[in-house]
């Protein structure tokens, strides 16, 4: 078994149908492993994450599964509604996409909002910063409570344009059942709340204090260690 480099600004869709082609022409068998993520890395000549989008996508649509510390295996190779699946979960926004745009937009609003933010807005994402930990405390990651505080942030920026990108992501990520498998996988373990409910805390108070250079720093920390989280676990 051997599969070739791809090159593509949608590189998980070549890999998607590469592993694909292999289930479905026998060459991978129902029960067989497929090689680890590494070795897929370096057959396709890509990064771990068009990789596990990749992966993320094929389990999504029946065809394989994972074993927790024992690697990946081929399920069905004519699963039930396949055409269906495939068009919902390959045509929408990538995770990778997700995170590529929210890397470099969010810092940005980030800026404005502890420029511009009201008295009012100010306590709005005290409220939902309350509300975080809370949810933290008890052991649970709402990504509803996370949105909405991204979104009061958004708002308090008073730039029209910057909540309606930031609308769209969070539509995006709603959208994108790849985005929820693999966050579910990764961002949202319990070792991670913490971090997560700390990063987010300290941006608020960056905002409050008006501070643009912190908030800006915090939030670019934020989607970076985002991005790590995401594809680098």
């Amino acid at each position: 078994m051997k599969f070739n480099p791809v090159s593509s600004s949608k590189l998980y869709i070549q890999i998607y149908k590469q592993i694909l082609s292999q289930i479905q022409s026998g060459s991978l068998k129902i029960g067989d492993k497929l090689p680890s993520e590494r070795e897929l890395c370096e057959q396709f000549g890509v990064s771990r994450a068009p990789v596990r989008q990749a992966l993320s996508a094929l389990e999504l649509n029946g065809y394989i599964y994972s074993r927790q510390g024992e690697g990946v295996y081929v399920k069905n190779n004519h699963p039930a509604d396949e055409a269906q699946n495939a068009a919902l979960i390959l045509e929408a926004v990538s995770p990778e996409d997700i995170v590529e745009a929210r890397m470099h937009i969010e810092p940005i609003i980030a800026k404005f909002a502890a420029q511009r933010a009201t008295e009012e807005e100010i306590e709005e994402l005290q409220s939902i910063i309350k509300k975080m930990e809370e949810e933290t405390r008890e052991g649970f990651y709402v990504p509803e409570t996370d949105e909405q505080l991204h979104s009061t942030i958004a708002k308090a920026s008073h730039n029209e344009l910057f909540i309606t990108f930031m609308s769209a992501i969070i539509n995006a990520m709603k959208q994108q059942k790849m985005w929820e498998f693999i966050r579910d996988r990764t961002v949202t373990r319990p070792d991670y709340r913490e971090v997560n409910f700390s990063e987010h805390k300290a941006l608020i108070e960056a905002i409050k204090k008006h501070d643009e250079q912190q908030a800006v720093k915090l939030m670019t920390d934020h989607m970076q260690n985002l991005y790590d989280r995401y594809w680098k676990e």
